[in-house]
C-alpha cells in the first residue's frame, strides 16, 4: 500500500468537485510566510512513514506571525528528520465549524465500504458513524446521515443536510471509481453553509 501524495490527492478531489482547503508545499519558512499573507495557517510535515501526523507531533495550528511560522517550520523540520523523506505543507486555517469524518475501507467480504461520522478528535471517543457498501444512492446517503446520533450537531438545518448528502455521494463515487484501498477525509469542516476537506489520507 502507498500513501498518495497530498497534491495528487487534492487534484483527485477537485476532479469530483470536492472542496479542499487551500494548501501549498513549502521548502522554507519564508515561503510559508508568503503563503500566509498575514492570515492564520497550519503547517504539516507529510511522510509515507508517518500516517498519523498528530500522534507524531508533525502538525502546528493557527500560526500567524512570521516568528511563529518560522519557529514551527524549523521545529517540524527537525521532528520530521526521522521520517525522511518528507515535505512540509502549508494550509489555510479554517476556524470554527463542525468536524466530520468521511472515509472508506476495503472489506474482504463486502468490498468497498463508505463511512460518515462525527470527526476530528471525537472519532475514537464517541464511535458515532454510519457505514454502507459502495456505490451508494441518495437514499443511502440520507439514511446514513439520519443514523448518526450527532446528526443534530453535524446537520442542524436542511441546507447543511443537502450539502453533506451531496458530498457523501461524491466521495463514494471517487472511492468506487479509483484504485484506492483506504480513504480518510478527517476532518471535513462544515462552516458558513459550505465545507472544506482539511486532512486528506488516500492509500492506493
Amino acid at each position: 500500500m502507498e500513501l498518495m501524495d497530498y497534491g495528487k490527492a487534492r487534484e483527485l478531489l477537485a476532479k469530483y468537485r470536492i472542496r479542499s482547503v487551500g494548501s501549498k508545499y513549502v521548502k522554507t519558512a519564508a515561503e510559508a510566510i508568503v503563503f500566509a499573507k498575514g492570515n492564520p495557517i497550519v503547517l504539516k510535515a507529510i511522510s509515507q512513514k508517518a500516517l498519523h501526523k498528530s500522534k507524531s507531533k508533525l502538525i502546528a495550528l493557527n500560526l500567524i506571525s512570521p516568528d511563529e511560522i518560522t519557529t514551527n517550520f524549523n521545529l517540524l523540520a527537525k521532528r520530521a528528520q526521522k521520517f525522511k523523506p518528507y515535505k512540509i505543507l502549508a494550509q489555510r486555517m479554517v476556524k470554527g465549524g463542525i468536524e466530520v469524518i468521511m472515509g472508506g475501507n476495503t472489506d474482504p467480504q463486502f468490498g468497498k465500504m463508505i463511512l460518515i461520522g462525527l470527526g476530528g478528535i471525537y472519532v475514537e471517543t464517541f464511535r458515532d458513524f454510519a457505514l454502507r457498501s459502495c456505490p451508494i444512492t441518495k437514499y443511502d446517503a440520507e439514511s446514513m446521515l439520519h443514523q448518526l446520533r450527532s446528526r443534530p450537531v453535524i446537520a442542524p438545518d436542511p441546507e447543511t443536510s443537502r450539502e453533506l448528502v451531496g458530498l457523501l455521494m461524491k466521495v463514494s463515487k471517487m472511492f468506487e471509481e479509483n484504485r484506492i484501498t483506504e480513504l480518510d477525509l478527517n476532518p471535513v469542516i462544515i462552516h458558513d453553509g459550505t465545507y472544506d476537506a482539511v486532512d486528506l489520507r488516500i492509500i492506493k
